[in-house]
């Protein structure tokens, strides 16, 4: 069984979100709402409001991370992570097929956004003069992003902003020169917040190739045993990282339900925690939570009550 303990599914007092960040090595961000969930599942005091002030004051950058994909990470690890992280191969590809070529692609992105504070796709089209547009201009970013000059920053009336590196950060982000080093933290990062896992499991979470994945590994400790689990309820957002970041979900979802959690077309279901295993999936409008239970659930008051408290905060 994973621990939720590693998970901080246990809410130890007092973290902030960048602590929450770090403890979970990165954060899965693709979905900024789901994101601010998964903030409540590991705190019963923290508010919306608290995950912006972070974010706003740096303490916490959301971009591009392990798998290629958004997550946050607290800043003082962007080195490290960068330097694992930061393959520009497949985000060339994807503005070949969106029809962005050209061999001045990275001056391009840079010109527009430096100087410029964060901005939205729609202004970042306006300043690329046609050269880009849609989801061209995000993958133009993300080759910024890929050599160190661009993050994501704040939301903007519900809309994703882009802003360089430098203005955001005070420097540009430079990878940690020593690969060995990078590696060893990763794994040992990756093995505290994931209990019990293996080399496979790092390779599938972090998208390194396998035997970077087992050297990465052998370069790491053991960590300490995490905290014993007790009982726990915990309503998880879409894209939790106690349902993504092993290889396999086999061992907290029952096959037989997998496809109510993971339907297809990318979408992840919000999912219901019983002492380490998915028992149901939920939603939500507004703050009214509905629950579709795989088996009998105990009663949920508590933390429809909390998620209740977190949106209503927002």
């Amino acid at each position: 069984m994973r621990s939720v303990g590693a998970q901080l599914l246990h809410r130890p007092p007092g973290l902030t979100p960048g602590d929450i960040v770090s403890g979970l090595t990165a954060m899965q961000a693709q979905d900024v709402p789901s994101a601010l969930l998964a903030f409540r599942a590991r705190s019963a005091t923290l508010t919306p409001a608290d995950v912006e002030a972070a974010w706003q004051s740096r303490e916490i950058v959301r971009t591009w991370g392990p798998r290629g994909t958004l997550h946050f990470v607290h800043a003082d690890d962007l080195p490290w992570l960068h330097a694992l992280t930061g393959s520009a191969t497949g985000t060339l590809r994807r503005l070949a097929e969106e029809g962005v070529t050209g061999d001045d692609l990275l001056p391009l992105i840079t010109a527009a956004l430096a100087g410029q504070g964060p901005l939205t796709k729609a202004d970042l089209e306006e300043r690329l003069k046609g050269r880009a547009r849609g989801q061209g201009v995000v993958h133009l970013v993300a080759l910024a992003a890929h050599h160190g000059l661009a993050v994501l920053g704040p939301q903007r009336a519900g809309k994703p902003t882009y802003v360089h590196a430098a203005d955001w950060l005070g420097a540009p982000i430079t990878p940690e020169p020593d690969r060995e080093r990078a590696l060893k933290e990763l794994a040992t990062r990756y093995r505290r917040a994931h209990h019990p896992a293996t080399p496979d499991d790092l390779a599938a979470w972090s998208g390194l190739p396998a035997g970077q994945a087992r050297t990465a590994w052998g370069l790491s400790e053991a960590p300490a045993p995490p905290p014993e689990d007790a009982p726990l309820l915990r309503l998880l957002p879409a894209f939790d990282e106690y349902v993504l970041g092993w290889r396999s979900r086999d061992p907290v979802l029952a096959p037989e339900h997998a496809k109510k959690v993971f339907p297809g077309g990318g979408i992840l279901r919000p999912a219901v925690l019983v002492n380490g295993e998915i028992k149901g999936v939920w939603g939500r409008k507004g703050a009214q939570v509905s629950v579709q239970a795989f088996d009998e659930l105990p009663a949920l008051d508590d933390e429809v009550a909390d998620v209740r408290r977190f949106l209503e905060g927002a």
